[in-house]
């Protein structure tokens, strides 16, 4: 044997073999199987968003139908006379709902004039003026006004905000327009500072955070490269607005303002402290106390009898369903309007 042999042979015999150099047999699924797995998985997923889907389509037919029945007795004796009725009298065990239809209807109203205008002015200035240390800890603290409890804006506004109202806005408002025709009307009543205008000032500082985060962040999905055109062919900051974001970013728009009076309509504690709970119409004063049909409900329910008052509270609870059921419609109806419209443009 050669001295090559014998020195390849001896390097062989000391080689030792290392656990960590033994190959670990690793059980894959084959590429079959995977995508057997994956099409179980697609199907499992596909029933069970079908599943959920179907579900909460049930759940508002039955809650549709519980309300329906529970209030089959005033629908069967009053029909829709019950609509346009005026007399609450549980004493009497006579029953009308125009009161508090009304009342959600005017409030609701009132909380959107007011909120629209200046949820639009925060959303402007957060995305186009506002600087940027100031944009971050300005746009957190009117979210926060979401999280604040409805009660909180009830007590707030009979305790804090009614007596103000009364004093700074409706008295001199009365002594302005003593004997004005029409106008008088409109601020005629005692200055107690709570009614219709009151619940729906309170409405609207509500909502305000809802419909400024939506336009907020719809206005921030328009594009750079469109603002940036705009100013640099010299628009101002109204004009690209006005002409490139609100035209770009409008049916998100119309969404934030549904939401905010669709908040607006379902309100109850807040609405309930500062509204009156007056169930006669005596006039159209914007300080008028009124009720609504949110207000009713928390407040007679839990005393009402069996029979026909409990159903005509299960009524109005089923026409507070179909008020919040056309302006869903309404809304979806605008929004196909101007994505038609855009279509045709393009």
């Amino acid at each position: 044997m050669s001295a090559t042999s014998a020195t390849l042979a001896h390097g062989a015999s000391s080689m030792e073999v290392s656990p960590s150099m033994v190959p670990i047999a690793t059980h894959q699924p084959s590429p079959i199987k995977r995508a057997r797995y994956g099409v179980v998985a697609d199907r499992i997923f596909a029933w069970a968003a079908k599943a959920a889907a179907f579900a909460t389509l049930l759940l508002l037919l039955a809650i549709l139908a519980s309300l329906s029945i529970s209030a089959w007795p005033a629908i069967d004796k009053y029909g829709f006379s019950f609509l346009t009725s005026t007399v609450w009298d549980p004493v009497q065990n006579q029953y009308g709902g125009l009161v508090m239809i009304y009342g959600t209807l005017s409030t609701s109203l009132i909380a959107l004039v007011i909120a629209v205008p200046i949820s639009f002015g925060i959303a402007l200035f957060l995305t186009e003026l506002s600087p940027a240390w100031l944009k971050r800890p300005l746009g957190t603290a009117i979210e926060l006004l979401a999280a604040v409890p409805s009660i909180v804006y009830g007590m707030w506004g009979l305790l804090v905000f009614g007596p103000v109202l009364a004093t700074y806005v409706q008295q001199p408002l009365q002594a302005a327009f003593k004997g004005v025709p029409y106008l008088g009307a409109l601020v005629s009543g005692p200055p107690v500072g709570i009614g219709i205008l009151s619940a729906g000032i309170i409405l609207a500082i509500m909502i305000i955070p809802f419909i400024s985060a939506v336009m907020r962040d719809v206005f921030e999905v328009t594009p750079h490269l469109l603002k940036e055109s705009a100013y640099g062919l010299g628009a101002t900051t109204w004009e690209v607005v006005s002409k490139v974001v609100l035209p770009y970013t409008k049916t998100g728009v119309i969404g934030g303002i549904m939401l905010g009076l669709g908040r607006a309509i379902g309100e109850t504690m807040a609405v309930t402290f500062v509204i009156g709970n007056f169930n006669q119409l005596d006039s159209l004063s914007l300080f008028q106390a009124a009720n609504s049909i949110t207000s009713a409900l928390a407040n007679e329910f839990a005393e009402a009898a069996e029979g026909l008052h409990q159903a005509a509270l299960m009524y109005l609870g089923l026409v507070l369903f179909f008020i919040t059921f056309v302006v869903l419609s309404l809304s979806k109806l605008l929004l196909a309007q101007l994505r038609k419209g855009e279509g045709a443009q393009t």
